[in-house]
């Protein structure tokens, strides 16, 4: 594989990117504007009513955070106006066709200039409902693809999805396409427009049962998204709604050049635009935050069990230099997993060491002022001993709380109903969550290393497009990096 400048390819390029106030959008959208300042547009979807409102999230969500402090500090006073040369943000949808966008002149103005479509925009919540997760993940997908045929110089389309469309299969995924009505457990029948009839129906059904309200309508629909996944052999609804959004692209692309980009758990930055930025709290985070408040008693998964986690702004370089390397490669339909647990392999037990050296030097404060010690939290190797130790501490307490409620003629029904709700919620999210918790996959980056390969035969530019997590320390990154960014993120 043969690689100019990247550089140089981004100057005086028109890319269109949606979902473009989340977490990676964000990231691309800075390093492109920092590292190629000639770039002529970047036309930015933003779920929205309007081109103001689109502008205002855009500010307010992207511009005003510690993210853009770089470019804050290179253009200073002048920032405001070259963004607003640079920048386009537009109000639309990807769940419509045409994305929503309503102004046709506008509309026009992008077929006509826009060089490359990257499709960031998702819900990433596993335990979505249905009707949400199919017309954004898997319809969403649809309607980009056909706006980016409509751009008359398209060069590239890039597709962000996960490295989880491949299920709970333990062993080596590889870097190939799924194709459309293909299933990971053989059940034949899927039909990407009979699953959204299937959500018609239901819903149909659900507007007219009487006791049904929107509560229950949503729990319906969360628990549809879970029986379809599963009956195709996909874990959640979020993998597999993604699943046939790549599904949906490989089918219409023609002769367009596309790239699908498959991350692991994505983590905060490694280097740029600083160490440590992150947004949102991931699961990976939130059991290090539950540890370091002192509120997690128990950990549930395989110490040995290898974690695929890669920085944001690996993932964010490796985007950039497949725009690059694939461009005008017509026909073509690249596969990147971008991850570690094959070039650089942790291991939890490292992730819980870093943990405990970072919050033994740095504890969390409790509002009383008191520092909360950490030590060692019980680890449960499998789905039983979790299910026995939930029953020794949360479920007897329970039945007897139940009993004195019943003695003392309801009054403490209003505890029993809250502590079973957090029970019933702890419980879902540990059968959502369970096939990563005990993961023995592993991600196949062979195209990715000879991408790696190829911006190190190119020059200079691995500097500022690097994405080998071989160079990463994993203790040092979650212990100096990762964590006290997530603290400082959990402060605001």
């Amino acid at each position: 594989m043969e690689l100019g400048s990247i550089v140089d390819f981004l100057e005086n390029k028109v890319i269109l990117i949606t979902g473009a106030t989340g977490f990676l959008a964000k990231i691309f959208v800075e390093k492109i504007l920092r590292v190629q300042p000639n770039v002529k547009k970047l036309y930015l979807l933003i779920r929205a009513p309007d081109t103001e409102s689109a502008l205002q999230r855009f500010n307010t969500e992207a511009v005003a955070k510690d993210l853009f402090k770089l470019l804050k500090e290179t253009h200073g006073e002048n920032l405001q106006k070259f963004l607003s040369e640079k920048v386009t943000p537009v109000a639309g949808d990807i769940t419509y066709e045409d994305m929503g966008i309503q102004d046709s002149t506008l509309k026009e103005e992008m077929w006509r200039d826009i060089d490359v479509v990257v499709n960031v925009a998702a819900s990433t919540n596993f335990d979505e409902r249905y009707d949400v997760a199919l017309p954004l993940n898997t319809f969403g997908a649809r309607h980009v693809m056909n706006f980016a045929k409509k751009c008359v110089d398209i060069k590239l389309f890039l597709h962000v999805s996960t490295a989880y469309v491949s299920g709970e299969k333990p062993g080596l995924m590889l870097e190939t396409p799924y194709h459309l009505g293909e299933s990971l457990n053989g059940t034949t029948g899927l039909d990407i427009d009979q699953e959204r009839k299937i959500i018609e129906e239901k819903l149909k059904e659900l507007k007219c049962d009487d006791n049904a309200n929107e509560k229950s309508i949503k729990i319906s629909m969360k628990d549809l998204g879970m029986e379809r996944a599963n009956h195709y052999g996909w874990p959640n609804t979020y993998v597999f709604t993604k699943a046939m959004g790549e599904m949906i692209i490989g089918h219409l692309k023609g002769d367009m050049p596309v790239v699908i980009l498959r991350p692991t758990i994505v983590t905060s930055t490694y280097k740029e635009p600083f160490p440590g930025w992150v947004e949102g709290i991931r699961t990976i985070d939130s059991l290090a935050l539950g540890y370091g408040k002192g509120r997690l008693t128990c950990f549930l998964g395989d110490p040995q069990a290898v974690y695929d986690v890669v920085p944001a702004d690996m993932v964010v370089n490796a985007m950039i230099v497949a725009i690059a390397a694939h461009a005008n490669q017509t026909f073509s339909e690249t596969i990147y997993h971008v991850g570690s647990s094959v070039s650089n392999p942790l291991k939890f037990t490292r992730i819980q060491k870093s943990g405990y050296l970072y919050f033994t030097e740095h504890p969390w404060i409790e509002k009383d002022g008191t520092p909360v010690v950490v030590g060692e939290v019980t680890v449960l190797k499998s789905m039983a001993s979790f299910h026995r130790y939930v029953a020794l501490r949360y479920l007897l307490p329970l039945q007897v709380l139940w009993f004195i409620n019943l003695l003392f003629c309801q009054a403490f029904a209003s505890t029993y109903k809250n502590v079973k709700r957090k029970i019933n919620f702890v419980l879902r999210l540990v059968d959502l969550y369970e096939p990563y918790l005990f993961t023995k996959s592993f991600y196949d980056d062979m195209n990715t290393e000879k991408l790696r390969r190829a911006v190190r035969d190119s020059g200079d530019e691995e500097k500022y497009f690097y994405f080998d997590p071989r160079v990463i320390d994993w203790e040092d990154y979650f212990q100096h990096t990762h964590l006290p960014g997530v603290v400082k993120h959990e402060f605001k």
